[in-house]
Order: C-alpha cells, then sequence, then structure tokens
C-alpha cells in the first residue's frame, strides 16, 4: 500500500514495502523528481539499506564463529513495514525481527523510520534499537534515485555550506563482487562542481569517505539547482547504473559501506560498521530539498 502526504509544494509517496519513498512531485510544474523505478534500468526508486550496507565479502558475515549469508544492501529493502504514525505532514514506518530474519543477521531489533515533509524538503529519520541482550552490530543508509539527464546535469559537493575544491572517490573492484579495491579516483572541482557523464560511473559508484562533503545538489545545464541532498554522514555514494546511460543519478548517505576484497568477515571488525549496546537506540537523518 502506498501512502500520500502533502503540502502546497510538494505530494510524496511512500510505500509499505521496504517503507521506500515511490515518487515526489514538485507542484509547482507537476515534475516528478524521483527515478520511477523502470526496470530495464534499474527497479527501485529510494530502498532502504539495512542491517548492511553495500556487500559482505563473499556475502558472507562471521559471528561468534558462526557464518551468516546475506546479499547486497540487506534485507530492509524487501520487507513489509507497518505504519504505526502517521498525520498530514509525517508518516512513520516499522519493522521488527522475527524467525526468518534470525538465519540471516543474529539479533533482534526495532526500525523505524519517518518521513516528515518540510516546506520544500523531506526529512528522513532513522531510529534502530537494540532489544538484544548483548552488543547488536550494523550498518544503515539510503539509495534514493533522482531524475537528471547525465549529458547536461552536474553535481555540487558542499561542506558546511562551501564549496569542495577535491573530491576523492574510492573505487568498488572490478570483479564483481560488490566490494573495495585499494585504487581511488580523484577529481578536482571547480566552485565544488563535477560534470555528470556515462564515464564518471564507468568504474560502479564513487564511495565518497572521511565526510568529505555534507550536501551534494543536483545542477541542471545552467547551474541551476533541482534537488539537493544533505548527508552528514561519515561517507556517501554516488552512483548510476555502469554502462546503461540511465536517466538518473542516485545520492545516498550511509552509516556504513562494502566490505574490502579480502576481508575478515568478522561482523564486528566491519568498516565504518555501527555498534549498538543492550537496550541502546542510534538515532540519524538525511534531507531531501527541492528547488521551488
Amino acid at each position: 500500500m502506498n501512502h500520500i502526504i502533502e503540502n502546497q509544494n510538494l505530494k510524496l509517496t511512500v510505500a509499505d514495502h521496504g517503507a521506500e519513498i515511490k515518487s515526489l512531485i514538485r507542484k509547482s510544474d507537476n515534475r516528478e523528481l524521483m527515478w520511477q523505478a523502470d526496470p530495464a534500468f534499474w527497479g527501485r526508486t529510494s530502498p532502504v539499506l539495512f542491517p548492511v550496507v553495500g556487500c559482505y565479502f563473499e556475502k558472507q558475515s562471521i559471528y561468534k564463529g558462526k557464518t551468516y549469508e546475506m546479499g547486497q544492501h540487506g534485507f530492509a529493502r524487501d520487507m513489509d513495514f507497518s505504519l504505526v504514525a502517521s498525520d498530514a505532514a509525517s508518516l512513520t514506518f516499522e519493522l521488527a525481527d522475527d524467525e526468518t530474519i534470525r538465519e540471516k543477521y543474529p539479533f533482534a531489533f526495532r526500525l523505524t523510520i519517518r518521513y516528515e515533509l518540510l516546506k520544500n524538503a523531506v526529512n528522513v529519520c532513522w531510529k534502530v534499537e537494540n532489544t538484544n541482550d548483548e552488543t547488536m552490530y550494523f550498518s544503515i543508509g539510503a539509495h534514493p534515485a533522482f531524475n537528471c539527464d547525465l549529458d547536461k546535469d552536474y553535481l555540487k559537493f558542499e561542506k558546511n555550506g562551501k564549496p569542495i575544491s577535491e573530491l576523492t572517490a574510492n573505487i568498488i573492484a572490478n570483479d564483481g563482487s560488490g566490494c573495495l579495491s585499494d585504487a581511488q579516483d580523484h577529481y578536482q572541482l571547480e566552485n565544488g562542481i563535477l560534470k555528470m557523464s556515462d564515464e564518471l560511473f564507468a568504474k560502479d559508484a564513487l564511495v565518497v569517505e572521511k565526510h568529505q562533503a555534507d550536501s551534494v545538489t543536483i545542477l541542471d545545464e545552467n547551474h541551476n539547482p533541482i534537488i539537493k541532498v544533505t548527508c552528514p554522514t561519515p561517507l556517501f555514494g554516488v552512483w548510476s547504473p555502469t554502462g546503461k546511460h540511465a536517466p538518473f543519478v542516485c545520492i545516498e548517505p550511509w552509516y556504513g559501506r562494502c566490505d574490502r576484497v579480502g576481508f575478515s568477515k568478522r561482523l564486528e571488525e566491519r568498516e565504518y560498521g555501527n555498534e549498538l549496546a543492550t537496550g541502546a537506540t542510534f538515532e540519524a537523518a538525511y534531507e531531501i530539498e527541492a528547488a521551488i
């Protein structure tokens, strides 16, 4: 089931399945800002990544001597959430573990996602609760895809409201593992701006670590803003499908990422992983802002 909230400027649609944003329409010109999940390119719009961002090395993790197998980006994106609260400006969804999940992931949890519609933005809040009697290890992230023109549009990177001059991106290995290599690409930016192209994504996603920027804006060919993602996260990804000339780009706030090739698989040792004490709660947020 889909749920809709709207204000004078924006109309937001979110599905129970995956608690996934399905549409964000700018009312001034009825422009759809979100990618509409055409499977010819990529059949999703804005999946939630939990309890893993990216891939485990060899799709496996090890915890207390037991091996668990899980595919890319975890299971939350493929599960039905419950709508537990709603009003004119917000929707709140919840997912709790069950026995099927325990076969893939050894921890009990409660995941809450709240979407709040502001004047010209959507604020997305994550809350992860540890309901175990031991420390919990997890990652969480977002994967929103925005309509754009790779031939004409640009990306602008800023930190603390100021354009950055250089961007370093880690490179996914070309062995099909979905894991990180030791290679990096460096981009010199002019006023924080980088031209989009098929070539930019020829090596898969740009994995940008060490909080190099805290916002990424899609600009049109005249450098006018279209959509801005504010992501005060330790790292983020920028992705469009390799070799498909897809009409969208993903700007992905992450608390976690894929393993490196050759990683030990020990769950508690994952780079950028998060740990949560018994009964504790992790909360974080990011924002999607539309130019109006």
